[in-house]
């Protein structure tokens, strides 16, 4: 009897065992997502497929996740697993971005704070007259200062670093370029990095001056009703000019006649055509870069054509 007894103990010890052990103790069930979908899954440095996805059977405690799609940075963590279920999700971020991912657990769930470094430039002026200053301002989020390459004719070819102005608390910067007369006229532009140089910005701008401007005509003089024909060159950087005549009449205090742009080669023409009511005296024709950096001028002498 006693043998008995002992026997249905045994059983029944079993059958509630089987009855209330679902699971091992000290595994948990993990559920991966990610945006974009498709991203390798490793734990542990493991392959454990794509998301979305489920792995059980998990040991619990301290383990590491990665997240890795082309094109964008890999996603990194250290996790702690606990029993049950708990649910892994990461924001992808292109390769032309950076990002610093600072997981933390909250029921069971990652939840990752993303700091995404950005950069912003601009320019005080669009056209800059050798001799003057530049500013140059923006805004910068995650990092403390900002690194500022130049580059344009010159000893700037290649590129120079010309400042690394600190970031604010309020994420601006600004930065005055004095150059002095050292510059040569042309294009330029600016890239702004952050500390890390992994993000950046750009802008452009143009240094005019230096240079000179010049007019001629083909005959000292004219009659009225005569066309006659400027030429000229400027070397000032600048991309037109600016003609006024000056004479007797309605000419005594100068009248703007045209605004030219200028050649490929830096070169422009123009013609202009004397009135037969034209008074008759001298006419002078001066030019200036559209700067007003340089100037010049040229005489004509217009007479009756009686």
């Amino acid at each position: 009897m006693k043998r008995i007894l002992v026997i249905f103990a045994l059983i029944f010890c079993i059958v509630i065992s089987g009855c209330t052990t679902t699971q091992a103790p000290g595994k948990g069930t993990l559920q991966f997502s990610t945006s974009p979908e498709g991203a390798q899954i490793y734990l542990d440095n493991q392959y454990q497929g794509t998301t979305p996805s489920t792995l059980s059977g998990v040991a619990t405690g301290a383990h590491t996740l990665e997240f890795r799609y082309s094109g964008y940075q890999s996603w990194k963590a250290n996790i702690t697993v606990p029993t049950g279920s708990s649910t892994y999700y990461a924001a992808l971020t292109p390769l032309t971005s950076q990002t610093t991912a600072q997981p933390t657990q909250t029921q069971g769930q990652v939840v990752t704070i993303v700091s995404q470094p950005t950069v912003k430039i601009q320019e005080s002026q669009d056209i800059m007259i050798i001799g003057s200053s530049q500013t140059f301002y923006g805004t910068c989020t995650g990092s403390k200062t900002v690194i500022l390459m130049l580059y344009g004719p010159g000893v700037y070819t290649n590129g120079v670093k010309v400042a690394e102005p600190s970031v604010g608390v309020d994420n601006s910067w600004v930065y005055t370029w004095n150059p002095g007369y050292s510059l040569i006229s042309g294009s330029y532009f600016v890239i702004a990095y952050d500390k890390e140089k992994t993000v950046s910005d750009k802008t452009l701008f143009s240094v005019v001056g230096g240079g000179t401007v010049g007019i001629a005509t083909t005959s000292s003089v004219a009659y009225q009703g005569d066309t006659v024909k400027y030429s000229g060159l400027c070397t000032t950087g600048a991309k037109s000019i600016t003609l006024t005549l000056s004479g007797p009449g309605q000419f005594s205090n100068g009248v703007n006649v045209a605004t030219l742009p200028l050649n490929a080669d830096n070169t422009w023409t123009f013609k202009y055509k004397f009135d037969q009511t034209s008074p008759i005296g001298t006419y002078t024709m001066t030019v200036r870069d559209a700067q007003n950096t340089a100037t010049d001028s040229v005489a004509i002498t217009l007479k009756n054509n009686e």
